[in-house]
């Protein structure tokens, strides 16, 4: 282990140590000045975070970027837990809205030096300048406790600052971490464990909304390997958590703007695992030849899990009719049963047998598991099932948003609705994204018969790259696919797809990270679509 040596920098204090490896997650927290203790001096980082931590007593917590899918969870559990919550983001509509406003939490519009004057703690998101925010550095000149959101959730979740101490699931991987991280918190609640979770979406039916400190042991969470900060601290998010428990749905390349090549990102997620004590359980997709090569770099217990006759839990006999999909799930310490889901698609199958298998080694019963995988019936903006226009087309949203996710939620449709004719109207989410997996994206549309691609939904963390458009995604694949259309505007999507007059044997799926639901939700709901400031930068 190493030891603390003290440096008012940034970050105020810096962690060294001769075992740390350059943007990994040890180097660097957060802590107030003020309560330094002689004492610990010399202590390991999590000894002495933990005692730091339960020594500050928080009372104002102010959130800059409080709308993010990551950041309302957090938030809406820093209300439950009693702390006076703030928080300041953009004036752009957001699915996040409804929750806070229902929290009855209070958003300043925009971001301003005011907004921090009466606050202990500052919660920053990544996005809208990130550390480089006016309101973090007005916080950090005031002597403000600053962290960041992939900060906070390892701090929610080790519980000191509730008072608490928690037994944390991480849920990790490319694609399937707000499913898995909602099917496990889904089993835990439906068993009476009363878990808190942290879910990277805005409403779940099975649970409300996506963030919540209950009274049992567990706290799940998603865990993202994404930067802390894409400018300041490039270490993943993931890396400052520290559960018991790590899922891994899948590991693929993504995220180009912080990960040149694929084995950057399994180096990242085996400085993870390697943050299991001992004692603790690795739940991975043993299907997957990358997550296999990460997973041998930990010692301790391995439950692996998929189609492959070697896992631990073996899936057979997937079926999907009418939205619905079962399976037969058998492991090697003796389960052997039928599972009935109410949602679609293979991945979902993957994402409740990673669920069942947490949830066995938690010690749940076989009707509580089948009930509990019966009674999840998808989150927001996953295969979400908008309404029907008066044509008759069936409406989805879906946040796929990478060539692999894509193309797993179209087949997904596809099997489901083997005789439907399948409109996608996709939205790219960055421009580096689009530019590095280009060619992966071209043939990840192959199960749509109509392919509708707007302007790039430009991150709040990237400079626009005119290098790149949705225009050339379009043109070459039209050398290989029919039926590819190029409409720039959101409005312009919903005014062609009117013209169509779509009838009962069509679904429209709208699909991507950005704001292409509100296509969905304009459609069903016949009200004009609120341009986002990116979709006007996209224009020019």
């Amino acid at each position: 282990m190493g030891i603390l040596r003290l440096s008012w920098e940034r970050y105020n204090l810096i962690y060294s140590s001769s075992e740390a490896t350059e943007g990994s997650a040890v180097e660097k927290f957060t802590v107030d000045s003020s309560r330094l203790r002689p004492d610990l001096i010399g202590a390991t980082l999590e000894q002495y975070t933990s005692e730091i931590y339960s020594s500050m007593k928080y009372q104002r917590i102010h959130f800059v970027g409080i709308k993010g899918a990551g950041m309302t969870p957090l938030a809406i559990i820093a209300k439950q837990a009693g702390f006076n919550v703030t928080g300041s983001d953009i004036a752009d509509v957001f699915i996040t809205d409804d929750a806070l406003k229902k929290m009855r939490i209070s958003v300043f519009k925009g971001f301003s030096e005011s907004y921090v004057g009466d606050v202990d703690l500052v919660i920053a998101t990544g996005a809208h300048g990130g550390l480089d925010n006016i309101e973090v550095k007005t916080a950090k000149k005031k002597a403000i406790h600053v962290i960041t959101q992939g900060e906070a959730v390892g701090l929610f979740m080790e519980g000191s600052i509730f008072g608490r101490d928690f037994i944390g699931i991480s849920v990790s991987g490319t694609n399937g971490k707000t499913t898995t991280t909602a099917m496990i918190a889904t089993l835990l609640k439906g068993a009476g464990l009363s878990p808190s979770y942290i879910i990277g979406t805005s409403f779940i039916p099975s649970l409300g909304y996506a963030g919540h400190l209950g009274s049992g042991k567990y706290f799940v969470a998603e865990a993202d390997e994404y930067a802390t900060d894409s400018v300041f601290v490039k270490s993943a998010k993931f890396l400052w958590q520290n559960p018991e428990i790590i899922v891994i749905t899948n590991i693929d390349f993504d995220h180009p703007d912080i990960y040149s090549n694929i084995e950057e990102v399994k180096k990242s997620f085996k400085k993870f695992i390697l943050k299991l004590p001992k004692d603790g359980v690795l739940v991975a997709f043993g299907d997957d030849p990358n997550v296999l090569d990460v997973i041998t770099c930990y010692n301790g217990k391995k439950i692996v899990y998929g189609e492959g006759m070697d896992n631990d839990y073996v899936i057979s006999n997937i079926k999907t009719t009418n939205r619905k999909t079962s399976f037969f799930l058998k492991s090697k310490d003796g389960l052997k049963s039928n599972f009935a889901l109410n949602i679609f698609g293979e991945q979902n199958v993957l994402n409740s047998a990673a669920s069942i298998a947490v949830g066995r080694y938690l010690g749940l019963t076989l009707d509580q598991l089948k009930k509990g995988i019966a009674s999840y019936k998808g989150s927001k903006r996953r295969s979400e099932f908008i309404g029907k226009l008066s044509s008759g087309a069936l409406v989805f949203d879906d946040y796929a948003h990478n060539p692999t996710k894509v193309t797993a939620t179209l087949k997904a449709f596809r099997d489901a609705y083997p005789n439907k004719r399948i409109v996608c109207i996709f939205q790219p989410h960055t421009y580096s994204r689009t530019k590095s997996l280009f060619e992966q994206f071209i043939n990840s549309f192959d199960d749509a018969d109509t392919i509708i691609i707007t302007n790039i939904y430009a991150s709040l963390r990237e400079k626009k790259d005119f290098t790149i458009s949705s225009k050339d995604l379009v043109d070459r694949m039209k050398k290989f696919k029919k039926g590819v259309l190029f409409i720039s505007n959101l409005d312009d999507v919903v005014e062609y797809i009117d013209k169509k007059k779509y009838g009962e044997d069509t679904l429209i799926i709208t699909m991507g990270a950005g704001d292409v639901y509100k296509i969905g939700e304009s459609m069903v709901g016949k009200q004009k679509i609120r341009n986002s400031k990116h979709e006007i930068r996209n224009k020019f």
